[in-house]
């Protein structure tokens, strides 16, 4: 009989000696935030690691073109360079002023500390780029500047300047005479603006013999713009030249030159350089298009952030540089650099 109570003490002692030496690693487990009240582990030292990067928010003014994919290329090989964590995120299209602001909101709730910004609309956001400055938060700009004297910089094409070669490469193109119409993107952006007056400027100084019959504005929709072109050569049968501000604006002109049979008697000038718009100038449906360094603006605009952040000056603009590119000379290699089907 003793011999059996002290083979059971003996065994009691172990459980809770077992049990004593479970509570304790479960304990400082728990203390070094290595296990969850389920007792499921966690990451918790990767993910402190991870919040003492700055965190950078980026939010664009669209997603669904190649463009907008560049720029997020170029933002993430910035974001690697320089150890910061980034965010990126558009709307489904570029009119959706309205769900951008949305974003723009959402981007600020997670007090990031420092915003890149393209604005679709460059006054709707202004009293959420005030909420930024009173957070101390600094807003780069970039691709389309915003009403406003917050952002630090921004990091973006020269649109005008660009615009007014495509209107000289369209003048070129079509003896200097003629009529011409532009699907433009918008006309509340930057961007829409000075695509669109960079071009009608040029043409109204330099080419008195072109006369420019129709502008209409296609929110950067393809199918829209399609339409918008259709109608406009439908309504002027001679019309020599068509210019589209954006890679959908040139993409559904193209689309309607094609659905009326106009190829070569309609010279189409474009703007960016998506796939899409590369092959239309191998076929020979687009004369040529200017195409912006995208993988630059990105690049450049966490850059900015990371400068800003370190207490370093930043130019007030950063010009990203753009180039005509056509049929001849997409190969060469700094259109390849910057072309991004």
């Amino acid at each position: 009989m003793k011999k059996k109570l002290l083979a059971l003490l003996v065994v009691l002692v172990s459980i809770l000696f077992v049990l004593s030496a479970c509570g304790s690693e479960s304990e400082e487990a728990a203390e070094d935030g290595d296990v969850d009240e389920s007792g499921n582990e966690e990451t918790g030292a990767s993910d402190e690691e991870s919040s003492d990067k700055p965190y950078v928010a980026i939010v664009s003014k669209g997603f669904q073109h190649q463009f907008w994919q560049a720029v997020q290329r170029g933002a993430e090989e910035a974001a690697e360079e320089f150890d910061v964590e980034i965010t990126f995120e558009g709307p489904e299209n570029e009119s959706q002023v309205d769900k951008q602001i949305e974003m723009l909101q959402a981007a600020l709730d997670k007090s990031p500390d420092a915003l890149g910004f393209a604005a679709l609309d460059s006054q709707a956001a202004s009293p959420l780029l005030e909420k930024a400055n009173e957070s101390d938060i600094p807003v780069i700009a970039f691709d389309s500047g915003v009403d406003s004297e917050i952002p630090l910089t921004t990091a973006s094409t020269n649109n005008y300047e660009a615009a007014a070669l495509a209107a000289d490469k369209m003048a070129e193109l079509i003896g200097e005479q003629g009529k011409v119409a532009l699907v433009v993107h918008d006309q509340v952006s930057v961007t829409g603006v000075e695509r669109r007056d960079g071009f009608v400027e040029t043409i109204e100084e330099n080419y008195p013999d072109i006369e420019i019959v129709d502008t209409q504005y296609g929110g950067g929709d393809h199918l829209e713009s399609t339409n918008l072109a259709k109608t406009m050569m439908q309504a002027h049968p001679d019309i020599a030249g068509i210019y589209g501000t954006n890679e959908g604006s040139a993409i559904g002109v193209v689309n309607a030159v094609r659905e009326l049979s106009k190829e070569g008697e309609v010279t189409v000038v474009g703007f960016d350089s998506g796939k899409q718009q590369i092959d239309a100038i191998n076929e020979g449906l687009m004369a040529g298009a200017i195409t912006q360094n995208p993988e630059g603006i990105g690049y450049e605009t966490v850059k900015a952030a990371v400068d800003a952040l370190n207490g370093e000056e930043v130019p007030e603009n950063i010009d990203t540089g753009f180039y005509w590119y056509d049929a001849d000379i997409i190969e060469d290699e700094e259109i390849q650099a910057a072309i991004y089907e």
